[in-house]
Order: C-alpha cells, then sequence, then structure tokens
C-alpha cells in the first residue's frame, strides 16, 4: 500500500526522479502513441467515467475509471485531450492520482489517513529556526496563522521546537486530526491531502488548504519558506528549479482534484 501511495511524491511513476537523467531514459524509450481522438466525460452508475473515443478508460488495476463528480471527471479528460502525438504520463498528474485513489486508497483508506497523521506528529510547521531574525519572523508570519487556526477551529494545540529535536505532539491533537479526517474520509480526498502532505511536509497545511482556510498559492509559499530563504542569499541551480517544478504540477494537480470533487470551482 505505501508504495502505492507514494507514486506521486517519490517519483516512482517516473522513469527517474531525476528530470535530467529522466529525459535521457525517455529518449530510449519511445511513448505510446495516441490512439484516439477524443476524450470525454460520461454519467453512470458508477459516476463520471471518463471515455476516449466512446469507450471507457480502465485503471492499471482494470477498475473503471470513475469519479464523484462531473469536474474532477473533466480534469482528467482535459489531460487526454492535452496529448499530442504521443501518451506522457509525466503531464497527466491528475490521471495519476486519480488511479492511486482507486487502486490502492480505496482498498484501505484508513492507512491513508493514519499515515497523515504520521505526518502531523512531526509537522514541519512546528520545528522554527533560532536564528538568523529574518528566517524567524518569516515563518511565525506563515505558520503561526494555520497553528492559531487548527487551535481555534479543531481545538488542536501543537508543541513548538527550535531546530530539529524532535518534540512530542499531545495524543490529543493527533486523536482530533484523526477524527477531522474520517469525517470524510473518501478515498479521492484523502489521496489528494496524501500527495500535498507529503509535497510540502506538513498535514497542517493540506487540512489547512482543504478548509479553504489557505489557497494553493498560500500553502505552497508556507512549505518553501526555508528553502525560499535560501535561494534568496546562495541561489538555486536549475536542477532543482526543475524539480521544485514538477513537484508544484503535481501538488496544483491535487489541489485541482479536491476541489473538484467537493464540487468547487477551479
Amino acid at each position: 500500500m505505501r508504495d502505492i501511495l507514494n507514486d506521486l511524491e517519490a517519483g516512482n511513476h517516473l522513469s527517474d526522479p531525476d528530470p535530467t537523467r529522466r529525459a535521457q531514459i525517455q529518449m530510449k524509450t519511445p511513448l505510446p502513441k495516441r490512439f484516439y481522438k477524443h476524450a470525454s466525460v460520461s454519467k453512470d452508475a458508477a459516476g463520471f467515467a471518463v471515455h476516449l473515443d466512446g469507450k471507457s478508460v480502465r485503471t492499471p488495476g482494470k477498475a473503471l475509471l470513475a469519479l464523484p463528480s462531473e469536474g474532477a471527471a473533466r480534469l482528467v479528460a482535459a489531460e487526454f485531450e492535452a496529448q499530442k502525438d504521443v501518451i506522457d504520463p509525466v503531464t497527466m498528474p491528475v490521471l495519476r492520482l486519480v488511479n492511486t485513489a482507486i487502486d490502492g486508497v480505496a482498498s484501505d483508506p484508513q492507512v491513508v489517513l493514519e499515515d497523515i497523521l504520521r505526518f502531523a506528529a512531526s509537522d514541519m510547521l512546528c520545528y522554527r529556526a533560532d536564528a538568523p531574525q529574518g528566517l524567524v519572523e518569516r515563518q511565525n508570519s506563515h505558520w503561526d496563522p494555520v497553528l492559531d487556526w487548527v487551535q481555534s477551529s479543531l481545538s488542536a494545540r501543537f508543541n513548538l521546537a527550535e531546530g530539529v529535536v524532535h518534540v512530542e505532539q499531545p495524543h490529543e491533537s493527533i486523536a482530533i486530526l484523526g477524527a477531522h479526517l474520517a469525517k470524510d474520509a473518501d478515498p479521492f480526498r484523502l489521496a489528494c491531502l496524501h500527495v500535498m502532505t507529503s509535497l510540502t511536509g506538513s498535514a497542517l497545511l493540506a487540512l489547512a488548504l482543504d478548509a479553504s482556510e489557505l489557497d494553493v498559492d498560500g500553502v505552497w509559499l508556507a512549505a518553501h519558506v526555508d528553502e525560499d530563504w535560501q535561494i534568496e542569499h546562495w541561489g538555486q541551480d536549475a536542477e532543482a528549479a526543475a524539480r521544485r517544478a514538477q513537484r508544484k504540477r503535481d501538488f496544483v494537480a491535487a489541489a485541482d482534484l479536491l476541489r473538484s470533487i467537493k464540487g468547487e470551482g477551479i
């Protein structure tokens, strides 16, 4: 199960997580040619199914690719429509996430829920720098409002620490988050939250986005406070920038899918 969940975050859906190496491999491994003319969405008993030239699409596990909302299905159909001469899975993050939800998460949502809670138990927002002052203030500015929201809205309190020394979080707080997640254990929602948690290092940021407390840009900025500080002072190389762009594409895809299954506009 954990191998399936890590498909997006660890790059296991790719021939290699490094963009340069992946490009070299893909030059030697031809992608499948686009075999269909049109992608569409159709309502049936299973939900909203994605069709290619009128034929239903199946997941790698041979399940029907059907989603709970028309908007979510159209996100997948749009990725199929965007393919040109070949089908490149790297450019289809929503499809990869949907496949993970249907083939993996749906069989045991509790495993995914508990993995999100493990992130929360050592959430990035709880580990603060003690210097320089500019970084300390930036962390406080972006992270304190999220912790304040969790405490005021969910009655979950989290302890802070300076540096990387582990700090134990109240068991009651983790239990509260678990109950909050369990209220809507839809496989697609949990898959989206898991991806966003893994890509940001913070379950609390993912939950803030789920509750519309922060938007996509706000979460992404908060998740990269430390990294952006380093870039401002030391610069960033091209490969690191490419990896970050890839992570953001997958993050945005998860956020878009999450909003669409909740019936919210993209």
